[in-house]
């Protein structure tokens, strides 16, 4: 069975004692209406947001996986393990104890899409690509375009949606299956694999649109 996590901004941000929330993930098995079953908070170094941001320019992210708004029950927290064009995250449970590894590495690094790596104890690492090469082809031959497509709307009454943005869809695949594929569409992430922890899936599906900031904001870059 197919299980689907989600991740949804608040529009209205959750203040929370000490904090406040940026988002929260909806989980659903397909059994049922899906529900929340995570809030996402950043988790501060010393020097509080300026220090965040700054380190997030090189690819450093951190942030906790709270069960309860009122920031009760921690369920995972993802911390950075190296940055730059290779950066390597540890996602781990209440305890401490690791759940897993995410590697990022940038696109033209070791290859012309950026790779997201899932590794797991006694597992074998899950490989993914950001989008099709062949719409990663097109993208690039409208490149000249887009200013017009962003600004024409803007003075034509509205964008009437989203920003363009280039191709988001990962398909991961680990010894002839595909366990994971995240969906640019509602930033959601489907787990096909009934051995994979949920936990681990939601510090992904929250970890990966904190990276796709070329037009908009991405959730933890807020400065309040």
């Amino acid at each position: 069975m197919t299980s689907t996590l989600k991740l949804r901004a608040l529009r209205r941000l959750r203040t929370a004692p000490g904090g406040q929330f940026d988002c929260q993930i909806d989980f659903s098995d397909g059994s049922g209406a899906s529900r929340p079953v995570a809030h996402v908070e950043r988790e501060l170094p010393p020097g509080g947001i300026p220090a965040y941001l700054a380190a997030r320019k090189s690819g450093a992210r951190s942030f906790v996986l709270w069960a309860y708004e009122e920031r009760r029950g921690r369920v995972a927290s993802l911390v950075t393990l190296t940055a730059g064009r290779r950066a390597q995250f540890e996602v781990l449970g209440p305890g401490g104890e690791s759940l897993g590894r995410i590697t990022r590495d940038k696109a033209f690094s070791r290859g012309l899409r950026t790779r997201w790596t899932v590794s797991r104890p006694a597992a074998p690492d899950a490989v993914g690509y950001k989008g099709r090469l062949c719409w990663w082809c097109l993208w690039w031959l409208c490149t000249p375009l887009l200013p017009f497509v962003v600004i024409v709307p803007l003075f034509s009454g509205g964008i009437g949606g989203d920003f363009p943005r280039g191709p988001r869809r990962i398909k991961w695949r680990a010894g002839g299956r595909i366990p994971l594929e995240f969906r640019s569409s509602g930033d959601t992430l489907r787990m096909k694999a009934p051995d994979l922890d949920w936990r681990l899936g939601a510090a992904l599906a929250a970890l990966i649109p904190s990276f796709d900031g070329w037009i908009g904001d991405p959730w933890d870059s807020r400065t309040d």
